[in-house]
């Protein structure tokens, strides 16, 4: 049976079984209700019948039965009640709507009226079942000389009643129908709101949907329309490091903020963000159903690697640079070497060689002693060599101090400045790195003597995707010092920038021991906490 049909069904049950209670309590209240304006008719009347002058001065005639019968005739006439009884205090009838019974006594028990009491009641009496009251008579002195009963029969109780069921079951009918009506409604409206599905076909779809969201390669968020996290699958709370408890709270407190911004945007672009330290490819969009936009939701794409992988062939790249400078330099002096050899001028080659004894140090200062960290060595010595091919002058300050601590922080730190340094210095620039290590801290400062960085966007620079380098695509660029910055700050360190002794920036980046690196999306990782230190 489908679900359509199980619901109306049901509902119909329901509704069948709500009539039938609602008639029968509708039943019994309109029975109970004639029987009470029964019942205060039948004690006005005995009343009555029991405190007419005549009828007390009957009973101390010979024969009361010849003035009191005409009187219960009269009364049983105009108040519509089947009978009026007068009896005395034995229990002997004066009148009855049958006068062959007057004389006789009554077959019911009349000692509750004739002990002073009104007793009300439905007792089996000579004219059959009937619904009656029986009030005492009492005499001037106040003594009970008889009793007076009025009473209807059971039958004509019925009888009324039944006059009233046509209009009751008419109003019973059309609560049924117009239950009908709404259960066929209701059942038609759920079953379009499910899509037409089947309860199986519900379960399926939503096995196939956790399956599917769970196993793929992209990270999703949706929210819903009023901003709550509706959904996150295991590749989102992988990247984001997001709560168990995340579904259902605002997306604003438990995403980055550049997140939680580009799922309220319009725009459905890809952009390169920076979750904690991770770079990811995101994409945002609204939600559609029904043609009604009900929320949105990003995909997350982890280019961490990538960017990793970047990065490393930029570092090949500038060793090979590096090769092939040393190669070219070597293959001329090997030339001039070569040439006075030939030309016989042998002192003039040993004196050559000896002048170019240095010739392929890579810095200007040959004092890397206190670098221990090799991964750090190996960068200085190829931005060194990039550096001398673009003409800039790099300058290792002597007694530098870099040692391992287990991470590549250092590496991204140190590659980062260098970077940005030699796009601030160009051509015929200098750059000077300090290196410095005490008690577990690492302390890297680079300056150049560019152009600087202006006090009001020392903060700015820090933030993610902001960068004072011109025509270039949105999204490729200013993530490198927001790097340098969430490392700082994930050590415990600072980030400052200042102004150069010689001119053009300084930056100093302190790193305290090494440590796991925080969840990706810590909220802590906002641009506000990212210029921690920052002056």
């Amino acid at each position: 049976m489908s679900l359509r049909s199980q619901l109306f069904l049901l509902q119909l049950l329901i509704v069948l079984v709500v009539v039938l209670v609602a008639g029968s309590v509708a039943v019994r209240m309109q029975a109970e209700q004639i029987r009470d304006a029964y019942e205060a008719r039948m004690v006005g009347v005995a009343t009555s019948v029991a405190q007419l002058p005549s009828v007390v001065e009957a009973f101390s005639e010979p024969d009361p039965s010849t003035a009191i019968q005409p009187i219960a005739d009269l009364i049983t006439q105009a108040t519509g009640v089947t009978y009026v009884v007068v009896t005395d205090d034995a229990g002997i009838r004066y009148s009855h709507p049958n006068p062959a019974r007057i004389g006789s006594k009554v077959s019911t028990d009349p000692s509750v009226p004739l002990s002073g009491d009104v007793y009300v009641g439905t007792q089996t009496g000579t004219l059959g079942t009937s619904w009656r009251v029986k009030v005492p008579v009492f005499a001037p002195d106040s003594t009970v000389i008889g009793t007076a009963s009025v009473g209807i029969l059971e039958s004509e109780l019925q009888a009324e009643l039944q006059e009233d069921m046509p209009e009751l079951i008419a109003w019973l009918i059309a609560a049924a129908v117009l239950g009908f009506a709404g259960a066929s409604w209701l059942s038609r409206l759920v079953w379009k709101r499910i899509y037409r599905l089947e309860p199986e076909e519900i379960a399926q779809l939503l096995k196939t949907r956790d399956a599917m969201l769970h196993a793929i390669g992209e990270g999703i968020v949706a929210i819903d329309e009023r901003g709550n996290v509706a959904l996150v699958n295991d590749e989102a709370r992988r990247l984001l490091e997001l709560p168990a408890d995340a579904e259902g709270r605002p997306a604003k407190e438990v995403l980055p903020a550049n997140l939680a911004a580009m799922l309220h945007s319009a725009g459905e672009t890809d952009e390169t963000v920076l979750a904690g330290e991770r770079v990811l490819l995101a994409r945002a969009g609204g939600a559609v159903v029904d043609g009604r936009r009900t929320g949105g939701v990003l995909i997350l794409r982890d280019r961490t690697e990538l960017h990793q992988l970047l990065q490393d062939l930029d570092g090949a790249r500038d060793a090979t640079s590096a090769l092939r400078a040393q190669a070219h330099e070597f293959s001329n002096r090997m030339h001039v070497i070569s040439g006075l050899l030939e030309l016989g001028h042998t002192e003039q080659a040993v004196d050559f060689i000896a002048r170019s004894g240095h010739g392929g140090s890579l810095l200007a200062t040959t004092t890397t002693d206190g670098i221990t960290d090799p991964d750090s060595a190996a960068l200085l010595m190829a931005k060194g060599s990039l550096c001398e091919e673009k003409g800039i002058d790099l300058v290792l300050e002597p007694g530098a101090d870099l040692r391992p601590d287990g991470t590549t922080d250092c590496v991204t730190v140190l590659g980062n400045l260098l970077d940005n340094a030699m796009d601030a210095a160009g051509k015929g620039g200098r750059i000077r790195v300090a290196l410095s290590w005490q008690a577990g801290r690492q302390w890297v400062t680079v300056s150049d003597n560019g152009p600087g960085i202006p006090a009001e966007e020392r903060v700015l620079v820090l933030r993610e995707g902001y960068t004072t380098k011109g025509h270039n695509r949105p999204g490729t660029r200013g993530f490198g010092l927001a790097l340098v910055s969430r490392i700082a700050l994930r050590r415990s360190g600072t980030v400052r920038i200042t102004d150069a002794p010689g001119g053009g920036a300084q930056i100093t980046v302190e790193l305290g021991p090494s440590q796991p690196p925080v969840a990706a999306g810590r909220r802590g990782s906002s641009e506000h906490d990212a210029g921690r230190g920052t002056e």
